[in-house]
């Protein structure tokens, strides 16, 4: 089969990859329909995330069809179209019956302790092949997989996969009230997807910071207030926005491929702050292969942290889900102690959402699929990393395959999941 495989920091291939087989008596084999890129991938290619061994298939985003089931899945069979979670888990163990499937203890064959399991990951994250690839192999299958309706397509059910779970997840980190001031650091397809759950959950005025214009254009489209780090500085414009007080609650959808602005007040107030974060990007990533400007790892890893403890109004809360890998060290905790911030974080436990979300597409609640903006066939993998990995205007979420069910938004631009569009 042809699979996206992970050679190297810089080296990754679409190649020929031996098709998977049922190995334990819960896994399925699921024909991969749709796959996507997701900004976790290039942490792997840009070296923000060691640990991959070679010739890992990438990819944790997946919709498909189950060919295949071993005699312990009860609830699939062949033909069964399904939506697959990003992270892995038993559904046996204390944390899984909580719902805290990211920390299942028997996922990881590194022990109870090791952590979370996803689909394409590091050793430490269980090493499994990931989904962009023709076809998976689906641990847990009996507890993982979520059936879909036939009246959800593709191009929704593939956004349902991860993003939209850990932006749902984030807000709920993020503890929104009815009526609260959020602010949403990063407008990639997590920060996107985190403005349409904050607003369901009850925000009353969201606010988005991003330095890319058509992703703060994307924002827009979704009745977001805008800030571009840019042209303003993001921490003043919002207490300027809030009556000197900041927000109620941020999230923070960057994690540690942060960049620092490149022009404008902001740029101008951290100019002395550059040596500081190369070292930090140096001490996070020791290796690096850039190919031009193509998979060059963030300059400012701690940068969307800092401004989150400051645009927070005291005793606010900051939700974390934009990725930060253990050797991360950096965070402003002094501040945040002064302040009695609330923080939460960690990696979305996707089983425990999925079936909600499938359930209010399936209802029209929700609809995600404006917010792809490219849909590319396998063969045409390759420029499409790299060209999201550079940001590229139009580049904000792409979905991989060669489905036709890809419904009426599967090839549309904006993002107006929850409040409408222009005309």
């Amino acid at each position: 089969m042809k699979a996206v495989v992970w050679h190297g920091i810089g080296d990754i291939r679409l190649e020929d990859a031996p098709d998977p087989k049922i190995e334990d008596t819960h896994d399925a084999i699921v024909r991969v329909t749709s796959s996507a890129i997701c900004g976790t991938d290039l942490h792997f290619v840009r070296g923000t995330m060691p640990g991959l061994r070679e010739g890992l298939i990438l990819g944790h985003e997946g919709v498909g069809v189950v060919e295949e089931v071993g005699g312990g899945v009860r609830n699939l069979r062949p033909g069964d179209r399904v939506v697959i979670p990003s992270t892995v888990a038993c559904g046996v163990c204390s944390y899984c019956r909580a719902g805290y499937h990211a920390q299942c203890d028997n996922a990881n064959p590194g022990g109870r302790r090791a952590g979370t399991v996803f689909f394409g990951g590091p050793e430490a994250a269980g090493g499994l092949d990931g989904l962009q690839a023709e076809y998976a192999r689906v641990p847990y299958a009996h507890v993982g997989p979520v059936p879909l309706p036939d009246t959800v397509t593709d191009a929704q059910a593939i956004l349902l996969s991860d993003i939209y779970p850990t932006a749902w997840f984030g807000a709920k980190l993020a503890e929104i009230r009815t009526g609260d001031t959020v602010a949403i650091l990063g407008a990639g397809p997590v920060g996107q997807a985190a403005i349409a759950c904050a607003r369901l959950q009850g925000a009353g005025r969201i606010i988005v910071v991003d330095g890319i214009h058509d992703r703060l254009e994307l924002a827009r489209d979704q009745h977001a207030e805008v800030v571009d780090f840019n042209a303003e500085d993001p921490v003043e414009a919002i207490l300027e926005m809030t009556g000197g007080i900041g927000v109620d609650r941020v999230i923070d959808a960057v994690g540690v491929d942060a960049e620092r602005p490149a022009r404008g007040p902001a740029a101008e107030a951290l100019a002395d702050k550059a040596e500081e974060f190369d070292r930090e990007r140096d001490e996070i990533a020791p290796e690096q292969h850039p190919d031009g400007d193509t998979w060059v790892p963030g300059n400012a890893p701690s940068l969307a942290s800092r401004w989150a403890v400051q645009m927070v109004a005291k005793a606010g809360t900051i939700g974390i889900i934009g990725v930060y890998p253990p050797q991360v060290e950096q965070y402003p905790f002094g501040e945040a102690f002064m302040k009695n911030l609330t923080l939460k974080m960690g990696n979305c436990h996707h089983r425990h959402y999925i079936p909600q979300l499938v359930s209010m597409v399936a209802g029209g609640t929700l609809d995600p699929t404006p917010l792809i903006t490219r849909w590319e066939g396998m063969r045409d993998v390759m420029e499409a990393y790299r060209t999201f990995d550079r940001r590229e205007e139009g580049w904000t979420k792409v979905v991989l395959g060669e489905s036709d069910d890809r419904g009426s938004g599967g090839t549309s631009t904006g993002a107006a999941t929850t409040a409408g569009s222009r005309r």
